[in-house]
């Protein structure tokens, strides 16, 4: 998902700037956060579908369904449906930003952007490390494009903040393309970067 800590370099309206902690509390739960992903790839889904791709019931996807639709973080898409009982789903916005700063007043809310902050870098280390646990086949049929990479930088606070925009800027380039229609197959590929100040 676009989802990041950090605002993007240009205001995106298709992506959601956060600063209600009751709606960080509704997408910080994982089935929930990998609904908003597979949505996200694959577009709006029927209640079925998203039991398929997720290995849960449909009744336990329709609750976790209805609490972002309260967060208004995903919407119902009625006009896809064939029938009454056919109950499709779709994200209202392209992608979430927060910062956690925006929490700073309330000590709850604040302990809330914590949670989803943390939540997200699980899953994005969960992801990672799912790739590295695939079989030698898997592995092998992506040849050299999987790739890791990081280096320690001496950079001012804004200088990051620059940084961090022109990567922003970059995925949004990559992932906002009109996909070429060559018969070509392209799966879904998740990519992330983190910029923080450390110690070696």
């Amino acid at each position: 998902m676009d989802d990041t800590t950090a605002p993007a370099a240009h205001p995106d309206p298709e992506v959601r700037r956060i600063t209600d902690s009751r709606v960080l509390a509704a997408m910080s739960h994982p089935l929930r956060r990998r609904l908003m992903d597979v949505l996200k790839v694959h577009g709006a889904s029927t209640v079925g579908t998203l039991a398929d791709q997720t290995g849960q019931a449909p009744a336990n996807i329709s609750h976790h369904m209805k609490v972002l639709a309260a967060a208004d973080l995903a919407t119902e898409a009625p006009e896809l449906a064939r029938d009454r009982r056919e109950r499709w789903w779709r994200l209202v916005n392209r992608g979430v930003r927060w910062s956690n700063a925006d929490f700073d007043a309330d000590p709850a809310a604040r302990a809330v952007a914590d949670a989803a902050t943390s939540l997200n870098l699980d899953r994005h280390v969960a992801l990672a490390r799912a790739w590295h646990a695939a079989g030698d086949a898997a592995q092998q049929a992506w040849g050299d494009g999987p790739f890791s990479a990081d280096r320690w930088l001496r950079l001012t606070p804004e200088e990051l903040a620059e940084l961090g925009r022109e990567l922003i800027d970059l995925l949004a380039r990559w992932g906002e393309r009109e996909i070429p229609d060559d018969g070509r197959d392209r799966q879904p590929v998740f990519l992330f970067a983190y910029g923080v100040p450390a110690q070696p």
